[in-house]
């Protein structure tokens, strides 16, 4: 239905309602109303529209009406409804019920309810209508409707067409009220807190319509600012009506506050200011609030106004023309706003030279071409000007008059420019100062704002006051640094109070936009919805729609901070108190300002302030951006093309084999979706040659250009381009596709690094962007860029990756972006597209076809939601190319694996590699800032605290301090480095996580730059090689492997997660075969980096079990040597290394009753850190109370022996500790049969000893569980007697077949002194494990009989001796090689 076939009523109107009606009987609407005779304004403004059909009851205008517009107070809303000729006397079935009213939430409930019980066919809506004050919406009526879906998409129709209107459906039922309170308070805070701010200006001696004129541009102006102060000014009749609304509404507000229990602080004092100015009465009518005011502030602001008013503007265009030329200029303070104004000085040819008590800003100064000092009092001598730019007035006062300060040292007649923020009172007691000096000094009061890069750009607001002589001396200067200049009368001190007045206005609309957004989450309102309302209504400032968007993105990034408000509505607080003059608005906005500073966030951007209702109540004001269900559109898209394009697209690309991918790399995490391609470095034309000969599919070429500004990256893309131009010639019939491969979340040097190619190989048929990336989440669709977060789909615009310091944008469209990026050269409708519809309706053909068809010099974006859009996208490209199409891609990574038809293959582990044990830890070095980087750092942490040792790089030392300090800050980490990683830890080389950026993208860059060049610094000064490297962030995995590793190219093996390429470097790196792990910063879930880094860690000691196994399949056997202290434990392993020999490490219970727990300890500890296969055993476990304490002290097997009891005990004795073992994992070996002889002082006579039965051995094995059989064939313990061993191999081979069956492992003690034949024969007969002592023991006590000189060297002659002994047995058991 349409406005024009509607039936409209009006119950209850005013001024908007008036609007309204007029603007549906211009729509051709029949429109009727009926007006409370109370209401005599709206009466008689609905008189005069000619068509109006005036009712005399509400049922009456209600009747055949399909829409009605009711405003009611909460007073009057039952009569206006259910009266005896209330509006639900006379509703037609079907109606739609629009309400305007100052119901609370709840009353409207209940209303709603009572409607629906009477009429259940009415569709109820509540409304906020209010007049756009936006540019974008100025003179439209803003229509908010809020209810059931139906019911807001019904009365849209009936908006729909209508003439200066604009409608929104916003939500569930009450959230327009609710919408509206957010508004009213707003507005409250506002309008008192002008009332303050005029006052207060007005009493420090300024004009008050200096004061409106400069305020109304400047940080501090709000609507309700520029619409209150000329009626107070002029004492407009209407400011009572204005007063009295605005007390109301505040009213109501308070209301609502009190029934969600939220403490509005703010609108509290503004409300009883609001009652206070409505006191006045005169008769039984309202007087103007301007008499109340005149009392409460001691001024009468109509006669302040009626003073002779001057131009602050014309004054300034004269002094400008009158003022004198300044040669040299002394500037102190290069702060944010500092730097900017002395640097744009500096660019407009003055000589300036500055001091600044942080150094490192004095050395970019310097390195601008400007000149340094080292005090204060260095700068002024011989200055015509000296411009203060420092916090506060401390500073200003010590710079001045301190030690080494300026003013002694000013030449007669100069000038003082004092630009800091400070009180009108100091500026008058320093002005008396100066005059005492009698030199003829003179002071500037010249505050300035605007800003960081107003700063720097000379476009700031300043106010000046001052004499004459002070203001034509320091005019050209002021001049320069100015877009809006303003000369105030007054004398020193005037300038200061405009800006207190500045201050006061901008502070309390920052509380005023924090207890408003806080209120609003209260409410259960989007904020980022309401952020957007405000923006059109009247309770919007200035700092509202500046401050706000930090809050929403909970970015407090300090652009100025908390502690800057506590101090400039301290000046006020102190001011007002001189003045007699009460602010309690600005009283209250500073407390709340020290509440944030108290609670830690003084340094934070003073948006912060909310932070204190957040922490007061619990409710959070960021607002999400919206987010689409990833499951849902990627459902909701058609089905994917039917054909494998991969097969035709090889095909056609065999056609034109020569043709060959080059891809430059901005960063090295480029590879995410190849394998076995190579990287290069370097590329002089030689290299080029050498790999065009190769005829690769592809190559890359890493740039590493994201790192470096947009000049110095063009100049190398440049460069790149003409040597492949160059060595393409001398490679016959080769031809090339450069793609210029950058971030999937649109970061980098986009379009200059392709207006740089261009420059280079000549125009092309069109730009192809392409930033879909399948394993990072990132989609193209409809042309909207989005990042996946888990199951949702965000904008790309809306994400963090979009507030890059150095690349930021706003746009999500591919399309806009492309302008945005282009700054307007290239336009959004210039822009082609290529859909994800035509990519898998009509496919390969299809995009070949489109991409023929488009314009030279075009730019085409294409959309992709799967690997499959992407070969399809291939496919056509290839097509177009072989028709003689040129393209220049700019992508992410799945382009390129698209492109060359490569398939991808499983994650790529140590194992593949052939990477075992090794002697060093790995390190993993982090440097990106990205937020998914630090949750990822935060998870490795947590994942692997026990085993990762952490080193954090302070990054305000490496970039902001000294240079002695950035080296003494490198030097620790890389002795901590060197320390951990030959300790064989994991170790985390990690940037402190504060960002620090700098105050433009180049600075930002700038600190980038040192930050990764210390990373580099870092890594090149380890020297102990790691078992890996992973390189966390793009410009940081690129620089250690440039830089640092000096590679100069690599290979790049696959991936050691999805998106994480893995390479090896080339032979001419420091550390050559160790593997170089490229980590994206933007990659993976939060725990992906631990994943990485569990996956690459040295492995796992390996169990007994594992080790017994391997010698079954390899058919060799397992040394046990037996150690009874360090020298025994270190002699073992060091020959087990030597050997590449997995091994067993046997303590004896006489051994451990006399090393007792360190000599378990320092077994463990030996196999923990050796980089071959190692176990601890327990050897000959004959008492339980023994086995049960060696199963708690970390062995990985046990041996128990009950051979000394009847079978059955044994049997019995075995059983219960094999059960207790395998709960623990522990191997568990037995002894069946018993050996003679004697080790350790347990002997066995010859006449004790018996083989093993091969019957008892199978029912032992059955009822115990045990993993191996110590067996007795004739083998003995200690020496073997004369005659040698006599060892029954017709028993050994039974036993053989037995557990093999069983899946049991031989075990042969007595090993010591076996001849060799008979050592091989036992393990070709399936001996795995062989305990050696004897002659381990015996080469330890003939060590001792040789004299050496110390203890040190008797224990190295010792593991000497013994570690030959353990040698040759590895060899003569075969596992010589094998570990």
């Amino acid at each position: 239905m349409s406005s024009a076939a509607a039936s409209v009523a009006f119950v209850g109107a005013d001024e908007l309602g008036v609007e309204l009606a007029a603007s549906f009987l211009r729509s051709g609407a029949r429109v009727s109303c009926f007006v409370p005779e109370a209401d005599r304004s709206a009466s008689a403004a609905l008189a005069e529209l000619s068509g109006v059909v005036r009712c005399a009851s509400p049922a009456e205008a209600v009747q055949e009406s399909a829409l009605v517009i009711v405003l009611t107070d909460a007073d009057g809303v039952d009569e206006v409804f259910f009266g005896l000729e209330g509006i639900v006397k006379g509703l037609c079935a079907g109606a739609s019920v629009l309400i305007r009213s100052s119901l609370l939430p709840s009353q409207l409930e209940k209303l709603e309810q009572k409607i629906a019980d009477e009429k259940k066919d009415v569709l109820l809506l509540d409304g906020y209508i209010f007049n756009g004050l936006s540019d974008e919406l100025k003179q439209q009526i803003v229509v908010l409707a809020s209810g059931r879906q139906d019911a807001a998409e019904r009365a849209k129709q009936f908006f729909n067409g209508l003439d200066k209107t604009i409608y929104f459906a916003e939500g569930e039922f009450c959230t327009s009220s609710k919408i509206k309170l957010v508004n009213d308070l707003l507005e409250g805070i506002h309008f008192i807190a002008s009332v303050e701010a005029i006052y207060l200006g007005v009493r420090a001696g300024i004009h008050p319509s200096i004061i409106y004129d400069i305020i109304s541009n400047a940080a501090g102006s709000s609507r309700i600012f520029v619409e209150l102060v000329p009626k107070l000014l002029s004492g407009d009749p209407l400011l009572i009506d204005f007063l009295n609304s605005s007390k109301k509404n505040s009213s109501y507000v308070m209301d609502m506050a009190k029934a969600v229990t939220f403490p509005l602080p703010l609108l509290g004092v503004a409300y009883q200011q609001l009652i206070h100015g409505s006191s006045a009465v005169i008769g039984h009518g309202s007087a103007s609030p301007l008499k109340v005011w005149e009392v409460s502030f001691g001024v009468n602001i109509v006669d302040a106004a009626s003073q002779q008013i001057y131009d602050a503007s014309k004054l300034a265009d004269q002094l400008v023309m009158e003022s004198k030329a300044a040669k040299r200029i002394g500037f102190i303070g290069l702060g944010a706003m500092g730097f900017g104004m002395a640097s744009h000085l500096l660019k407009l040819g003055f000589y300036v030279v500055a001091y600044d008590v942080y150094k490192p800003t004095m050395a970019r100064f310097d390195d601008l071409g400007g000149s340094t000092k080292g005090s204060p009092e260095e700068v002024a001598k011989d200055v015509e000007i000296l411009i203060i730019m420092v916090a506060n007035e401390f500073q200003a006062d010590s710079v001045l008059y301190g030690n080494a300060g300026a003013v002694p040292v000013l030449s007669a007649g100069a000038s003082i420019i004092l630009s800091s923020t400070v009180s009108p009172g100091f500026v008058i007691h320093l002005n008396r100062r100066l005059e005492a000096e009698w030199r003829d000094i003179k002071l500037v009061d010249a505050p300035v704002s605007g800003g960081v890069k107003r700063a720097a750009d000379g476009t700031l607001t300043i106010m000046a006051s001052g004499t004459d002589e002070a203001l034509h001396g320091t005019g050209a200067v002021l001049s320069a640094l100015s877009e809006k200049l303003y000369i105030i009368k007054g004398g020193c001190g005037a300038a200061s109070s405009v800006k207190m007045v500045n201050q006061l206005l901008a502070g309390v609309h920052i509380a005023s936009a924090a207890e408003a957004m806080a209120f609003a989450a209260q409410l259960n309102l989007r904020t980022r919805r309401v952020f957007e309302i405000m923006q059109h209504a009247r309770g919007y400032s200035w700092m509202f729609g500046n401050r706000v968007p930090h809050m929403l993105d909970n970015d407090y990034t300090p652009y100025s901070a908390v502690d800057i408000f506590v101090k400039d509505l301290g000046i006020v607080s102190r001011e007002s108190s001189n003045s007699r003059i009460p602010v309690h608005v600005s009283c209250i906005a500073h407390q709340l300002f020290i509440s944030g500073s108290a609670s830690g966030w003084g340094r934070y951007d003073d948006a912060a302030v909310v932070k204190v209702y957040e922490t007061l109540t619990g409710v959070k004001v960021e607002g999400k951006p919206s987010m689409l269900s990833k499951e849902d559109i990627l459902h909701s898209l058609p089905s994917e093309w039917p054909e494998d394009p991969m097969n035709e697209h090889i095909s056609v690309a065999s056609r034109s084999s020569k043709k060959i991918l080059v891809v430059l790399d901005d960063d090295p995490t480029g590879t995410q979706t190849v394998h076995d391609i190579e990287v290069l470095t370097e590329w002089p034309v030689e290299a080029l040659v050498e790999q065009f000969l190769k005829l690769p599919t592809c190559f890359f070429i890493l740039t590493n250009s994201r790192s470096m500004t947009a000049d110095k990256a063009m100049l190398l893309v440049q460069t790149i381009c003409r040597n492949l131009k160059a060595a393409a010639k001398n490679v016959p019939g080769v031809s090339y596709t450069v793609v210029l491969r950058g971030d999937s979340t649109l970061r980098g040097h986009f379009p200059e690094e392709a207006d740089a190619a261009v420059s280079v190989l000549g125009e092309m048929d069109a730009w192809i962007i392409c930033p879909f990336f399948l394993q990072g989440g990132r989609y193209t669709i409809n042309d909207i860029h989005y990042v996946a977060d888990s199951d949702r789909l965000i904008p790309a615009g809306e994400t963090e990756f979009a507030k890059d310091a150095a690349f930021g944008y706003k746009s999500s469209n591919l399309r806009q972006w492309v302008e945005e990026k282009t700054r307007g050269q290239v336009s959004e409708k210039q822009v082609s597209s290529i859909s994800i519809n035509l990519l898998r309706k009509q496919g390969p053909s299809a995009v070949c076809q489109h991409l023929c068809s488009l314009e030279k010099g075009s730019v085409c974006i294409v959309n992709a939601a799967s690997e499959k859009d992407m070969a399809v996208f291939a496919s056509g490209m290839i097509q177009a190319e072989l028709k003689g199409k040129k393209f220049l891609c700019r992508t992410a990574a799945s382009f390129v694996s698209a492109r060359i038809g490569i398939k991808p293959k499983p994650p790529i582990c140590p194992n593949d590699l052939g990477l075992k044990r090794a002697l060093t830890g790995g390190l993993i070095v982090v440097g990106s800032y990205v937020p998914k980087t630090t949750k990822q750092v935060d998870e490795l942490r947590s994942q692997c605290g026990q085993s990762l040792r952490v080193i954090e790089v302070s990054v305000e030392m490496i970039s902001m301090k000294s240079a002695e300090d950035r080296d003494q800050e490198i030097s620790r980490v890389v002795e901590l480095a060197n320390a951990y990683i030959e300790s064989r830890k994991d170790t985390l080389v990690v940037t402190s996580r504060q960002l620090i950026t700098g105050k433009t993208p180049e600075e930002s860059l700038e600190i980038n730059c040192k930050v990764s060049s210390a990373l580099v610094e870092i890594v090149r000064r380890i020297d102990c090689k790691p078992r890996y490297i992973i390189a966390k962030g793009g410009i940081t995995s690129s620089d250690i492997a440039t830089k640092a590793l000096e590679a100069q190219r690599a290979k790049v093996m696959g991936q050691a997660l999805a998106g994480v390429p893995l390479w090896q470097l080339g032979p001419e790196s420091r550390f050559p075969g160790v593997p170089y792990i490229v980590f994206p910063g933007n990659v993976g879930d939060n725990s992906a980096l631990a994943k990485v880094v569990k996956n690459w860690a040295s492995p796992s000691r390996s169990s007994t079990k594992e080790l017994l196994l391997n010698a079954e399949k390899g058919g060799y056997a397992i040394g046990a040597f037996n150690v009874y202290n360090i020298e025994g434990v270190e002699a073992v392993v060091a020959a087990a290394e030597a050997e590449n020999s997995p091994a067993i490490l046997q303590i004896h219970p006489s051994a451990l009753k006399q090393g007792g727990v360190p000599l378990v300890a320092s077994c463990i500890a030996a196999a923990e850190q050796s980089s071959v296969p190692i176990t601890v055993h327990y050897d000959h476990g004959a008492s339980k109370s023994g086995l049960l304490q060696a199963l708690e002290m970390g062995f990985d097997s046990v041996m128990v022996d009950g051979s000394h009891l009847t079978l059955r005990e044994n049997i019995l004795y075995t059983k219960s500790i094999s059960s207790l073992a395998h709960a623990k994992g522990l191997l568990v070996e037995a002894e069946l049969g018993r050996l003679s002889g004697s080790e350790d002082g347990l002997t066995v006579e010859e006449y004790e000893a018996r083989f093993t039965d091969v019957a008892q051995a199978e029912g032992f094995i059955e009822e115990t569980s045990i993993d191996a059989l110590a067996v007795c064939i004739g083998n003995v313990h200690g020496k073997y007697p004369p005659s040698g061993p006599n060892l029954r191999f017709d028993l050994l081979k039974d036993l053989r077949a037995l557990t093999l069956k069983k899946g049991v492992s031989l075990v042969l003690h007595g090993a010591s002194g076996l001849p060799h034949e008979r050592v091989q024969e036992c393990i070709n007969l399936g001996v795995r494990k062989f305990n050696v002592n004897t002659e381990v023991r015996n080469s330890y006590l003939e060590s001792l009989k040789k004299p050496e000189k110390d203890l040190i060297q008797v224990m190295a002659s010792a593991k000497e001796a013994m570690k030959a002994v353990v040698a040759e047995k590895l060899h003569l058991f075969g596992s010589a090689g094998k570990a």
